[in-house]
């Protein structure tokens, strides 16, 4: 008995099977992982977070329980600088994208295009729950894309304790060494403001006696000139320059 022939409609049929079945399993596991997969990245965002607190060491491979002793997260209305309340499933990136609150500033000199008009504020707490540090996001374009990060302060709302790039698209070796750890520890101690004006920035020249200036990144100009750009931005009263003057977290 001869064997049927191969036709081009049984060909098909069998390569649409085929992406059929695949289609299916790849859909049921994308299903079934989603909600590890958003745990994942709720845990990276803490670990960052913790990071810029400086307790990640004392997590100890216990991020979310270190996270729910020390961090308190908050919101706030750029605007006004003053504490909203949200929904419970806010996320101040995908309320960028909504008519209610999206804000297009002007002038962009950190090229955001655009934010949310009510961000997070990460409070951080001592033993005693006593305020400890600021932990404010902010994120601006770099050399080839967007570098996104959290700046840690003293409860003064002007001392710098660190910066942490969690996420960005330089080149390694030049500007990717906004994660390396020398350079991270630069910015402890440093001030942001002088004269109620933002002061801080980065230099080619600057000496660690010099509390508002960070050294640029050698061979890394235009990522360096994104990081100070993004501070200025975001401490400005177009960021987060309403909230820190007024200091609503001593009230």
């Amino acid at each position: 008995m001869s064997a049927p022939k191969e036709t081009l409609g049984r060909t098909i049929g069998i390569v649409v099977a085929v992406c059929l079945v695949c289609s299916i399993v790849v859909s049921t596991a994308a299903v079934g992982l989603r909600e590890k997969q958003q745990i994942n990245q709720q845990i990276d965002k803490q670990t960052n977070i913790l990071d810029a607190a400086g307790l990640l060491e004392d997590a100890a491979g216990d991020v979310q329980s270190t996270y729910s002793k020390y961090i308190e997260e908050r919101y706030i209305e750029l605007a006004s600088g003053k504490y909203v309340e949200v929904t419970a499933d806010f996320d101040m990136f995908k309320a960028a994208k909504d008519p209610e609150y999206q804000v297009i500033p002007t002038p962009d000199i950190a090229s955001v295009f655009r934010h949310s008009k009510v961000v997070n504020v990460y409070h951080v707490k001592d033993e005693n729950g006593a305020l400890k540090r600021l932990v404010l996001p902010v994120y601006g374009s770099g050399l080839w894309g967007m570098m996104y990060g959290f700046l840690a302060l003293d409860g003064d709302g002007n001392t710098v304790r660190n910066l942490v790039y969690y996420d960005h698209k330089e080149t390694p070796g030049l500007g990717g060494e906004v994660q390396n750890p020398a350079w991270k520890a630069l910015w402890n101690g440093k001030l942001l403001f002088k004269g109620g004006d933002v002061a801080i920035g980065l230099s080619k020249t600057a000496t660690p006696d010099n509390k508002y200036a960070v050294d640029a990144l050698s061979g890394a100009t235009l990522t360096s000139n994104g990081v100070e750009n993004t501070l200025k931005f975001w401490l400005s009263k177009q960021g987060f320059g309403n909230y820190l003057s007024q200091q609503p977290w001593k009230a």
